[in-house]
C-alpha cells in the first residue's frame, strides 16, 4: 500500500495538530508538513488540505476558550481565526514556493450538486494554476443545521468530489484499533480494511470517541463516503515532523481500501438519476466526437428538450433520437438553446458573460 499511484491526495489536518494544548502554534511541525507537500509535489501530486484551526486560532488571537463560545459567536470568531490560518499557511509554504489558495464550503456545497459541480471546477483551475486548495467550513455563515460540524465528513465530501485517489486524515492516533488502546494495552492497530462492515465488526467504535474533535465515529462515516466513490483512506498519526513521510516508510496507520473504480462510482451516480430533467440531440460529429473521448460542445447540438438548470442530469440523444449517453449539463436549457449550433469561442457574445465551453464536460458524461 503506498501513495505512489495516487494522482489526487486530500489531506485533512486537525487543529490539534496546529494549535498545542498550551496554546502555541506549532511551528516545526508545519514547517516539516510543508516539506512533504513538496515532496509530493514534485512528484506530481496534486494536493487540496482540509485544514481545521479557524476557530482555535480565532481564540487565541482574542484569548477566548472555545468550549464557552456559542454559534453565533464562534462564527465571529472563525471569522477572525481565517485570517490567521491562511496567513499562517502563507507565510509557512511560501518558504518552500508552495502556492496556496483558499476554498470556504459548507454542507449544501457539496451536496447540492450545481454547487458541487462548480466546486469541482475550482479545484481543477487551481490545478492547472499549480495551486494547493487549502479548504476550511464555512464556519462564518454556516447554521447548526447547515453545518457538517467535522472535518472529517467534510473532507471525504471534497475527495468525492474532485475524484480523488486518496484521502489521509492525520489525527492523535496511529489509526484504527480493536479497542481503545489508551485503555487497553492489548489493543491491536489494523492495518487494513478491505470490507468495511465485516472488518470492523468487533470493534467498539463508541470507546473511541474521545480522539480529536470528530471522534472514531466520524472518521469511519469519511470511510463509508470514500469506499462508495471509489476512493481509499488512510488515518495516520499527524503528530510526528513530517507525517505523509511517515507514512510511506512505516505504512504504520490504517489504510481502508475500496473495491469500487473511482469511474465506476461516478459512472453509478450519474446513470442511477431516476427523472433527468431534460434532453439533447445531437449530430453524428458530436457522437463520434463523445465516442473518442472528448466533451459535448455546443456545435453539436441540434434540438434541446425539456426545461433544466446547470447540474442537472440530462439525457444525450443521437440523431435517430436514440438514447446514447447520460449526463451533468453545465448550462441551463435556456441558455443551450441560445449556444446550440454555434462555436464554443462564440458563447461569451451569445450569452453575455463568460462561461464554459463544454455543456456536458467529459468527466460529466457517461456512454450508455
Amino acid at each position: 500500500m503506498s501513495l505512489k499511484n495516487s494522482k489526487i491526495i486530500v489531506i485533512k489536518i486537525g487543529s490539534s495538530l496546529l494549535v498545542d494544548q498550551n496554546k502555541k502554534i506549532r511551528i516545526e511541525w508545519l514547517s516539516s508538513f510543508a516539506k512533504d507537500i513538496k515532496k509530493l509535489k514534485f512528484n506530481n501530486k496534486k494536493i487540496i488540505i482540509v485544514s481545521s484551526g479557524a476557530i482555535a486560532l480565532g481564540c487565541k488571537k482574542m484569548n477566548y476558550r472555545k468550549s464557552s463560545l456559542k454559534l453565533d459567536k464562534s462564527q465571529a470568531i472563525a471569522s477572525i481565526g481565517q485570517i490567521e490560518l491562511m496567513n499562517l499557511f502563507s507565510q509557512t509554504f511560501s518558504k518552500y514556493k508552495l502556492n496556496i489558495s483558499q476554498i470556504l464550503l459548507t454542507l449544501e456545497d457539496t451536496e447540492e450538486r450545481r454547487r458541487s459541480i462548480n466546486a469541482k471546477r475550482t479545484f481543477e483551475n487551481l490545478f492547472k494554476l499549480n495551486y494547493i486548495p487549502i479548504v476550511n467550513e464555512n464556519d462564518t455563515i454556516a447554521t447548526s443545521e447547515i453545518k457538517y460540524g467535522d472535518n472529517d465528513r467534510l473532507a471525504s465530501r471534497v475527495a468525492q468530489i474532485t475524484n480523488a485517489d486518496t484521502l489521509i486524515l492525520l489525527s492523535d492516533v496511529d489509526g484504527l484499533f480493536t479497542k481503545n488502546p489508551k485503555i487497553h494495552k492489548k489493543a491491536k492497530l489494523i492495518k487494513k480494511v478491505e470490507n468495511l462492515n465485516q472488518d470492523i465488526q468487533n470493534v467498539d467504535i463508541k470507546g473511541m470517541t474521545e480522539f480529536g474533535s470528530g471522534g472514531m465515529n466520524t472518521k469511519i462515516e469519511a470511510a463509508k463516503i470514500c469506499n462508495l466513490a471509489g476512493c481509499n483512506m488512510i488515518i495516520a498519526n499527524g503528530l510526528h515532523l513530517n507525517p505523509i513521510n511517515q507514512i510511506e516508510k512505516k505504512n504504520n496507520c490504517t489504510w481502508f481500501i475500496s473495491k469500487i473504480s473511482k469511474l465506476h462510482a461516478r459512472k453509478k451516480w450519474i446513470i442511477s438519476s431516476i427523472s433527468p430533467k431534460g434532453e439533447l440531440i445531437i449530430d453524428d460529429g458530436a457522437k463520434k466526437a463523445l465516442i473518442n473521448g472528448k466533451s459535448l460542445l455546443a456545435a453539436g447540438i441540434k434540438k434541446v428538450s425539456g426545461k433544466f438548470n446547470k447540474g442537472d442530469h440530462i439525457i444525450i440523444l443521437d440523431n435517430k433520437r436514440k438514447e446514447f449517453a447520460r449526463g451533468l449539463s453545465s448550462f441551463s436549457s435556456e441558455e443551450i438553446k441560445k449556444i446550440m449550433g454555434y462555436h464554443s469561442n462564440e458563447i461569451q457574445k451569445i450569452l453575455g458573460y463568460v462561461s464554459k465551453s463544454e455543456v456536458v464536460h467529459k468527466d460529466d458524461m457517461v456512454e450508455i
